[in-house]
Protein backbone atom coordinates (compact mmCIF):
# COMPACT_ATOMS: atom_id res chain seq x y z
CA UNK A 1 0.00 0.00 0.00
CA UNK A 2 1.57 3.48 -1.06
CA UNK A 3 1.77 6.25 1.21
CA UNK A 4 -0.92 8.64 1.05
CA UNK A 5 0.38 11.85 -0.62
CA UNK A 6 0.50 15.31 1.80
CA UNK A 7 -1.29 18.47 0.98
CA UNK A 8 0.64 21.31 3.38
CA UNK A 9 -0.19 24.63 2.77
CA UNK A 10 2.21 27.88 4.37
CA UNK A 11 0.43 31.11 4.82
CA UNK A 12 2.20 34.73 5.29
CA UNK A 13 -0.69 36.59 6.87
CA UNK A 14 -0.18 40.66 6.21
CA UNK A 15 -1.24 42.20 9.10
CA UNK A 16 0.34 42.93 12.70
CA UNK A 17 -1.05 40.30 14.87
CA UNK A 18 -0.91 40.76 18.89
CA UNK A 19 -1.03 37.45 20.58
CA UNK A 20 -4.44 37.02 21.21
CA UNK A 21 -5.13 37.88 17.59
CA UNK A 22 -2.66 35.33 16.25
CA UNK A 23 -4.65 32.82 18.91
CA UNK A 24 -7.92 33.60 17.67
CA UNK A 25 -6.29 32.90 13.63
CA UNK A 26 -4.79 29.82 15.21
CA UNK A 27 -7.81 29.04 16.55
CA UNK A 28 -9.88 29.48 13.65
CA UNK A 29 -8.00 27.70 11.31
CA UNK A 30 -7.75 24.90 13.47
CA UNK A 31 -11.91 24.54 12.30
CA UNK A 32 -10.52 23.98 8.42
CA UNK A 33 -7.70 21.14 10.17
CA UNK A 34 -7.01 20.08 13.42
CA UNK A 35 -3.32 19.86 12.19
CA UNK A 36 -2.37 23.47 12.17
CA UNK A 37 1.24 25.04 13.24
CA UNK A 38 2.22 28.22 14.21
CA UNK A 39 5.09 30.42 13.05
CA UNK A 40 5.66 33.12 14.42
CA UNK A 41 5.09 35.89 13.82
CA UNK A 42 2.50 36.21 11.10
CA UNK A 43 2.78 32.84 9.35
CA UNK A 44 1.11 29.63 9.62
CA UNK A 45 0.80 25.78 8.10
CA UNK A 46 -1.61 23.42 7.39
CA UNK A 47 -1.30 19.98 7.03
CA UNK A 48 -4.81 19.43 4.24
CA UNK A 49 -4.21 16.01 4.03
CA UNK A 50 -7.59 15.00 6.27
CA UNK A 51 -9.88 17.85 5.48
CA UNK A 52 -9.93 16.98 1.47
CA UNK A 53 -12.59 14.41 2.13
CA UNK A 54 -14.37 16.71 4.78
CA UNK A 55 -14.79 19.61 2.34
CA UNK A 56 -15.11 17.66 -1.01
CA UNK A 57 -12.50 20.35 -2.78
CA UNK A 58 -9.51 20.13 -4.25
CA UNK A 59 -6.30 21.27 -2.25
CA UNK A 60 -5.99 24.72 -4.13
CA UNK A 61 -10.05 25.55 -3.11
CA UNK A 62 -9.28 24.57 0.63
CA UNK A 63 -6.69 27.33 0.94
CA UNK A 64 -8.72 30.09 -1.10
CA UNK A 65 -11.43 29.19 1.20
CA UNK A 66 -8.95 29.57 4.25
CA UNK A 67 -7.81 32.68 2.57
CA UNK A 68 -10.98 34.37 2.06
CA UNK A 69 -12.74 33.65 4.98
CA UNK A 70 -9.42 35.20 7.13
CA UNK A 71 -9.83 38.50 4.70
CA UNK A 72 -13.81 38.84 5.70
CA UNK A 73 -13.40 37.52 9.44
CA UNK A 74 -10.74 39.68 10.81
CA UNK A 75 -9.71 41.70 7.51
CA UNK A 76 -6.22 39.92 7.35
CA UNK A 77 -5.01 39.79 3.40
CA UNK A 78 -2.53 36.68 2.93
CA UNK A 79 -0.65 35.22 0.40
CA UNK A 80 0.23 31.09 0.73
CA UNK A 81 1.68 28.01 -0.80
CA UNK A 82 0.77 24.88 -1.38
CA UNK A 83 2.89 21.14 -1.79
CA UNK A 84 3.33 18.11 -0.95
CA UNK A 85 5.94 19.20 2.48
CA UNK A 86 6.68 22.01 4.85
CA UNK A 87 9.75 23.11 3.31
CA UNK A 88 8.13 23.35 -0.29
CA UNK A 89 4.94 24.76 0.61
CA UNK A 90 7.05 27.75 2.50
CA UNK A 91 9.08 28.45 -0.29
CA UNK A 92 6.25 28.44 -2.63
CA UNK A 93 4.36 30.80 0.25
CA UNK A 94 7.82 33.10 -0.17
CA UNK A 95 7.33 33.06 -4.01
CA UNK A 96 3.94 34.14 -4.37
CA UNK A 97 2.18 38.18 -4.12
CA UNK A 98 0.23 39.60 -1.53
CA UNK A 99 -2.81 37.56 -2.26
CA UNK A 100 -1.81 34.91 -4.40
CA UNK A 101 -1.23 31.08 -4.01
CA UNK A 102 1.29 29.47 -5.29
CA UNK A 103 0.39 25.10 -5.84
CA UNK A 104 3.59 23.20 -6.60
CA UNK A 105 2.08 19.30 -7.45
CA UNK A 106 4.02 16.84 -6.10
CA UNK A 107 4.94 15.77 -9.90
CA UNK A 108 6.23 18.99 -10.78
CA UNK A 109 8.72 19.79 -7.80
CA UNK A 110 11.64 19.12 -9.42
CA UNK A 111 11.01 21.26 -12.42
CA UNK A 112 9.69 24.23 -9.91
CA UNK A 113 13.12 23.82 -7.70
CA UNK A 114 15.43 23.33 -9.77
CA UNK A 115 15.78 26.67 -11.23
CA UNK A 116 15.44 28.27 -8.66
CA UNK A 117 18.44 30.42 -6.77
CA UNK A 118 20.63 28.91 -3.38
CA UNK A 119 19.49 31.28 -0.95
CA UNK A 120 15.87 30.09 -2.05
CA UNK A 121 16.44 27.15 -0.27
CA UNK A 122 16.02 26.96 3.55
CA UNK A 123 19.30 26.25 5.33
CA UNK A 124 21.53 28.03 2.97
CA UNK A 125 23.02 31.73 4.30
CA UNK A 126 25.09 34.22 3.27
CA UNK A 127 27.92 32.32 4.01
CA UNK A 128 27.41 29.25 2.43
CA UNK A 129 26.24 30.55 -0.61
CA UNK A 130 29.35 32.53 -1.09
CA UNK A 131 31.10 28.95 -0.71
CA UNK A 132 28.87 27.25 -3.20
CA UNK A 133 28.94 30.09 -6.06
CA UNK A 134 32.66 30.34 -5.90
CA UNK A 135 32.81 26.72 -6.69
CA UNK A 136 30.04 27.45 -10.25
CA UNK A 137 27.03 26.70 -8.09
CA UNK A 138 24.36 29.14 -8.34
CA UNK A 139 20.72 27.44 -8.79
CA UNK A 140 19.62 24.48 -6.67
CA UNK A 141 19.90 22.44 -9.45
CA UNK A 142 23.21 22.30 -9.92
CA UNK A 143 23.49 21.42 -6.08
CA UNK A 144 20.95 18.45 -6.59
CA UNK A 145 23.12 17.46 -9.19
CA UNK A 146 26.19 17.62 -7.31
CA UNK A 147 28.05 14.34 -6.54
CA UNK A 148 27.52 13.52 -2.80
CA UNK A 149 31.80 13.46 -1.94
CA UNK A 150 32.34 16.53 -3.75
CA UNK A 151 29.43 18.34 -1.67
CA UNK A 152 30.63 16.80 1.61
CA UNK A 153 34.07 18.31 0.89
CA UNK A 154 32.97 21.72 0.09
CA UNK A 155 30.25 21.98 3.42
CA UNK A 156 31.32 18.87 5.55
CA UNK A 157 29.03 16.11 5.86
CA UNK A 158 26.23 16.91 8.08
CA UNK A 159 25.33 19.92 5.98
CA UNK A 160 25.91 18.41 2.94
CA UNK A 161 23.35 15.03 3.54
CA UNK A 162 21.00 17.81 5.17
CA UNK A 163 21.42 20.47 1.98
CA UNK A 164 21.55 17.73 -0.43
CA UNK A 165 17.93 16.20 0.71
CA UNK A 166 16.17 19.82 0.48
CA UNK A 167 17.83 20.22 -2.78
CA UNK A 168 15.86 17.12 -4.50
CA UNK A 169 12.76 18.62 -2.56
CA UNK A 170 12.69 16.68 0.30
CA UNK A 171 11.38 17.18 3.70
CA UNK A 172 9.75 14.58 6.49
CA UNK A 173 8.67 16.92 9.21
CA UNK A 174 4.90 16.73 10.15
CA UNK A 175 2.95 19.77 10.74
CA UNK A 176 2.93 19.73 14.30
CA UNK A 177 0.15 21.42 16.37
CA UNK A 178 1.73 23.85 19.67
CA UNK A 179 1.22 21.71 23.11
CA UNK A 180 -1.29 22.62 24.87
CA UNK A 181 -1.24 25.51 27.76
CA UNK A 182 -0.31 25.44 31.03
CA UNK A 183 -3.00 27.67 31.79
CA UNK A 184 -5.10 30.67 30.20
CA UNK A 185 -5.41 33.84 30.77
CA UNK A 186 -8.55 36.72 29.98
CA UNK A 187 -8.05 40.31 31.19
CA UNK A 188 -10.11 43.26 30.28
CA UNK A 189 -8.70 47.02 30.97
CA UNK A 190 -11.94 49.37 31.81
CA UNK A 191 -11.65 53.19 29.70
CA UNK A 192 -12.04 54.58 33.37
CA UNK A 193 -12.27 53.62 36.89
CA UNK A 194 -15.89 51.77 37.24
CA UNK A 195 -18.21 52.00 40.01
CA UNK A 196 -21.35 50.28 38.67
CA UNK A 197 -21.69 46.93 40.07
CA UNK A 198 -23.57 45.41 37.15
CA UNK A 199 -20.48 47.07 34.77
CA UNK A 200 -18.30 44.58 36.98
CA UNK A 201 -20.80 41.73 36.28
CA UNK A 202 -20.97 41.98 32.93
CA UNK A 203 -16.90 42.11 32.30
CA UNK A 204 -16.50 39.27 34.45
CA UNK A 205 -19.16 37.22 32.67
CA UNK A 206 -17.25 38.36 29.13
CA UNK A 207 -13.80 36.88 30.87
CA UNK A 208 -16.12 33.92 31.66
CA UNK A 209 -17.06 32.98 28.05
CA UNK A 210 -13.65 34.30 26.37
CA UNK A 211 -12.17 31.14 28.86
CA UNK A 212 -14.70 28.76 27.75
CA UNK A 213 -14.60 29.40 24.12
CA UNK A 214 -10.48 28.70 24.27
CA UNK A 215 -10.78 26.33 26.35
CA UNK A 216 -13.23 24.09 23.88
CA UNK A 217 -11.22 25.35 20.76
CA UNK A 218 -8.13 23.82 22.66
CA UNK A 219 -10.06 20.59 23.59
CA UNK A 220 -9.01 21.19 27.29
CA UNK A 221 -11.09 21.67 30.59
CA UNK A 222 -9.95 23.56 33.56
CA UNK A 223 -9.77 22.95 37.29
CA UNK A 224 -9.82 26.33 38.92
CA UNK A 225 -10.43 29.65 38.00
CA UNK A 226 -8.46 32.58 39.48
CA UNK A 227 -9.86 36.19 39.68
CA UNK A 228 -7.90 39.72 39.74
CA UNK A 229 -9.43 42.97 40.56
CA UNK A 230 -7.10 45.61 40.12
CA UNK A 231 -8.27 49.37 41.88
CA UNK A 232 -7.89 53.03 40.39
CA UNK A 233 -5.14 52.97 43.42
CA UNK A 234 -3.00 50.43 41.81
CA UNK A 235 -3.68 47.42 44.03
CA UNK A 236 -4.97 44.51 43.79
CA UNK A 237 -7.16 41.49 45.11
CA UNK A 238 -6.77 37.83 43.82
CA UNK A 239 -9.22 35.19 44.61
CA UNK A 240 -9.37 31.26 43.84
CA UNK A 241 -11.70 28.65 43.49
CA UNK A 242 -11.50 25.16 42.28
CA UNK A 243 -14.33 23.50 40.38
CA UNK A 244 -15.97 20.93 41.38
CA UNK A 245 -15.30 18.97 38.28
CA UNK A 246 -13.22 20.58 35.63
CA UNK A 247 -15.28 22.03 32.57
CA UNK A 248 -14.90 23.92 29.55
CA UNK A 249 -18.80 24.82 29.95
CA UNK A 250 -19.18 28.62 29.82
CA UNK A 251 -22.27 28.79 31.98
CA UNK A 252 -20.32 26.70 34.50
CA UNK A 253 -17.22 28.82 34.43
CA UNK A 254 -18.92 32.07 34.46
CA UNK A 255 -20.92 30.99 37.65
CA UNK A 256 -17.36 29.96 39.08
CA UNK A 257 -16.03 33.58 38.34
CA UNK A 258 -19.31 35.27 39.50
CA UNK A 259 -18.98 33.52 42.64
CA UNK A 260 -15.30 34.87 43.34
CA UNK A 261 -16.77 38.14 42.16
CA UNK A 262 -19.50 38.57 44.97
CA UNK A 263 -16.94 36.97 47.79
CA UNK A 264 -14.66 40.29 47.37
CA UNK A 265 -17.43 42.32 48.37
CA UNK A 266 -16.20 44.92 45.93
CA UNK A 267 -19.93 47.29 46.39
CA UNK A 268 -18.69 50.51 45.31
CA UNK A 269 -14.81 49.89 44.87
CA UNK A 270 -13.58 52.06 42.08
CA UNK A 271 -11.89 49.18 39.15
CA UNK A 272 -9.76 49.57 36.62
CA UNK A 273 -9.19 45.69 35.57
CA UNK A 274 -10.44 42.52 35.97
CA UNK A 275 -8.15 39.31 34.97
CA UNK A 276 -9.43 35.90 35.37
CA UNK A 277 -7.24 33.05 34.65
CA UNK A 278 -8.14 28.93 33.98
CA UNK A 279 -5.30 26.56 35.18
CA UNK A 280 -5.20 22.51 36.29
CA UNK A 281 -6.11 22.28 32.77
CA UNK A 282 -6.34 18.80 31.08
CA UNK A 283 -7.34 17.56 27.79
CA UNK A 284 -11.45 17.45 27.27
CA UNK A 285 -11.25 13.76 26.19
CA UNK A 286 -10.14 12.60 29.53
CA UNK A 287 -11.89 14.51 32.07
CA UNK A 288 -14.58 13.14 33.94
CA UNK A 289 -17.96 14.56 34.23
CA UNK A 290 -20.84 14.24 35.85
CA UNK A 291 -24.23 12.78 34.18
CA UNK A 292 -26.78 15.30 34.68
CA UNK A 293 -30.37 14.29 33.52
CA UNK A 294 -31.15 17.47 33.33
CA UNK A 295 -32.66 17.69 29.52
CA UNK A 296 -32.02 21.60 30.03
CA UNK A 297 -27.77 21.47 30.42
CA UNK A 298 -27.89 19.32 27.39
CA UNK A 299 -29.69 21.69 24.99
CA UNK A 300 -27.28 23.96 26.59
CA UNK A 301 -24.20 22.42 25.79
CA UNK A 302 -25.64 21.67 22.07
CA UNK A 303 -26.33 25.47 22.15
CA UNK A 304 -22.77 25.82 23.14
CA UNK A 305 -21.17 23.90 19.91
CA UNK A 306 -23.88 25.40 17.75
CA UNK A 307 -22.16 29.21 18.37
CA UNK A 308 -18.93 27.98 18.76
CA UNK A 309 -19.23 26.70 15.14
CA UNK A 310 -20.63 30.11 13.89
CA UNK A 311 -17.88 32.08 15.53
CA UNK A 312 -15.36 29.47 13.44
CA UNK A 313 -17.25 30.38 10.42
CA UNK A 314 -18.15 33.97 10.87
CA UNK A 315 -15.77 35.80 13.49
CA UNK A 316 -15.19 35.92 17.28
CA UNK A 317 -18.47 38.15 17.62
CA UNK A 318 -20.70 36.43 15.42
CA UNK A 319 -22.79 35.07 18.92
CA UNK A 320 -22.51 36.44 22.18
CA UNK A 321 -24.43 35.72 25.52
CA UNK A 322 -27.42 37.82 26.28
CA UNK A 323 -26.26 39.42 29.04
CA UNK A 324 -23.56 41.31 27.34
CA UNK A 325 -25.38 42.34 23.91
CA UNK A 326 -25.86 45.84 25.58
CA UNK A 327 -22.42 46.34 26.87
CA UNK A 328 -20.99 47.97 23.56
CA UNK A 329 -23.84 50.94 25.07
CA UNK A 330 -22.19 50.56 28.59
CA UNK A 331 -20.41 54.32 29.38
CA UNK A 332 -17.67 51.86 30.68
CA UNK A 333 -16.90 50.79 27.32
CA UNK A 334 -14.07 47.38 27.00
CA UNK A 335 -11.13 48.96 25.68
CA UNK A 336 -9.03 45.73 25.07
CA UNK A 337 -9.72 41.94 25.59
CA UNK A 338 -7.44 39.69 25.45
CA UNK A 339 -6.47 35.54 25.81
CA UNK A 340 -3.30 34.45 26.18
CA UNK A 341 -1.39 31.03 27.22
CA UNK A 342 2.04 29.97 28.30
CA UNK A 343 3.31 26.48 27.41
Amino acid sequence: MGTRQRHIAHLHLHAALDEARYADVIEYLSGVTPHVQAVPPNAVQLDLTSALRYFDLSPYDVVQLAKMRLKALYGIDSSAGLAGNRMLAGMAADASAPGETTWVPAADAADWLYPRPLTALPGIGRATATTLTRYGLHTIGQLAGLPPATLQRLLGAGQARLLAERARGHDPRPVTPAEPAAYLTADVVLDRDCLDPAHHHRAVLGLADRIGQRLRGERQVAGRLTLTVRYADRSSTTRSRTSAEPTDHSPALAATALGLLTSLGLQRARVRAFALRADGLLPAGGAYRQLSLDPGDTRARAAEAAADRARRRFGAEAVRPAALATAATAPTAIRTVGVGSRN
